[in-house]
């Protein structure tokens, strides 16, 4: 099929046959499809969106363009995570390493950064000699003698998605329910996992900024699962504030060996050991969830999760040292302080603007082949709810280049804003979407708090 008539046809709002998605995809993966069309391609998608059918049929072409892994050699089941993207979420380095020491197999294929979102590969190759490129004996053996394994898509695993995963992220194409779900299954597909949770960010930072969404992407990332035999479990979480106190490379890898040495911010560690309980109840390694938490914290307190890092940086060839003096990560030269401007309280701290902030310094891309800076960055001094005096430090802005400081620092005003009352609390988890229902913990559009029609059992 030409490649001009599948876009006319998106274009004008038709739902494409499954033989004309296979076209595409299989164009994008030969490189008989240009980067022009594809972009128009996804742009006509972003506008005109996808049936469930279409989703379905795209994520399968994707996770069929390059080979499968089979992980039938290593015992126990196997569990996946995957988070569609927020500010500050270094949750899948923490998360890894943690479950590992629970005694459960985590399979882990990750990705750069997308638009105002980091990216997982580029906080790991912060860490010194750190390889994300491993071939897939490698995968495999590293998961078998550690347990967890962070790498990047080798080039026959879901290649049409590596591909348009690059592209996306420069051509204002990421905000589409259809292409996210497709590009996170196509992955979650062909890495070998046997259950999968998922972390669904919801709000200002996200993809998905209302509730609404977030539920109707959490709802369709499970169908798609469910229907090719994986279990797959979403978490919808808030990110309207960024999650942690560190936004960049180097600085949130400080703070993941923070929270594995039993330590660092309330709200990241609070939703770790919410997803590692799950993920070590799925895994076969607890008799209840309730088990399987007390199991997760006394990981934690003990040093096992920390000395599982360290086992993972060795066998992907980084420096383990910087387990012990976070020194060792790249620093950037200067820092800046952003300061209240008056007394009172952090009223909102907006993700999306902070991770803006991040970019304009350098710890993230406005397009595909521009170099990140993996120093560049910023630890946030007071978060929301926190009272402060006038000139106390909200946030550090981490950079090696004045000119980009000079960019960041309107974008970071705009983020902070200084209130005389603190903001009501809001639950971190609002909600949790499974294979027989969903149930929604915090209030969301059109759905009160209490919500359990659909909750399974």
């Amino acid at each position: 099929m030409r490649a001009v008539d599948i876009i006319r046809a998106k274009r004008d709002g038709e739902a494409l046959s499954r033989e004309a998605i296979e076209s595409f995809v299989r164009g994008v993966t030969d490189g008989s499809w240009e980067d022009y069309q594809s972009a128009a391609l996804l742009m006509a998608i972003v506008l005109k969106g996808m049936t469930a059918d279409e989703t379905g049929w795209l994520t399968d072409a994707m996770a069929r363009s390059g080979d499968r892994v089979i992980l039938d050699q290593i015992p126990g089941i196997k569990v996946g995570k995957h988070s569609t993207g927020g500010v500050g979420d270094k949750v899948s380095i923490v998360l890894a390493p943690l479950a590992a020491s629970c005694g459960v197999v985590v399979p882990k294929m990750s990705g750069r950064g997308l638009g105002h979102t980091g990216g997982t590969l580029d906080k790991l190759e912060s860490i010194p000699g750190f390889r994300i490129a491993l071939s897939l004996e490698e995968y495999k053996k590293i998961l078998g003698e550690v347990g967890c394994c962070l790498i990047s898509q080798t080039d026959n695993i879901a290649p049409a998605d590596k591909k348009l995963y690059a592209l996306r992220d420069v051509t204002a194409t990421i905000e589409s329910l259809p292409l996210i779900a497709a590009s996170v299954m196509s992955k979650k597909l062909a890495e070998g996992s046997t259950a999968l949770v998922l972390d669904v960010k919801c709000g200002r930072g996200a993809f998905m900024q209302k509730p609404g969404d977030a539920r109707a992407l959490a709802r369709a990332l499970v169908s798609i699962g469910t229907a090719a035999g994986l279990r797959t479990e979403a978490f919808i979480t808030r990110m309207d504030t960024p999650l942690g106190r560190a936004v960049g490379n180097s600085v949130e890898i400080a703070e993941c060996i923070e929270v594995l040495s039993g330590n660092g911010p309330a709200d990241l560690s609070e939703l770790i050991v919410r997803l590692a309980s799950r993920i070590v109840f799925l895994g076969g390694k607890a008799a209840s969830e309730q088990d399987a938490a007390a199991t997760v914290r006394a990981a934690l307190t003990s040093g096992a999760a920390r000395e599982k890092l360290r086992q993972m940086i060795t066998w992907q060839g980084g420096d383990a040292n910087v387990v012990d003096d976070v020194n060792r990560l790249p620093s950037a030269r200067h820092s800046h302080a952003v300061a209240a401007p008056q007394a009172g309280y952090v009223a909102s701290m907006d993700a999306l603007l902070v991770g803006r902030t991040a970019v304009a310094l350098g710890a993230g891309r406005d397009k595909k082949s521009d170099p990140v800076d993996l120093s560049a960055g910023i630890l946030l001094r007071k978060k929301p709810g926190e009272r402060v005096n006038a000139g106390d430090a909200i946030m550090e802005l981490r950079y090696n280049d004045a000119s980009r400081l000079a960019a960041a620092l309107p974008i970071a005003a705009q983020a902070i804003v200084v209130g005389d009352t603190a903001p009501a609390d809001a639950p971190l988890v609002m909600g949790w979407v499974h294979d027989g229902g969903e149930q929604m913990f915090a209030a969301t559009e059109g759905t009160a708090s209490t919500d359990k029609a659909r909750e399974r059992g």
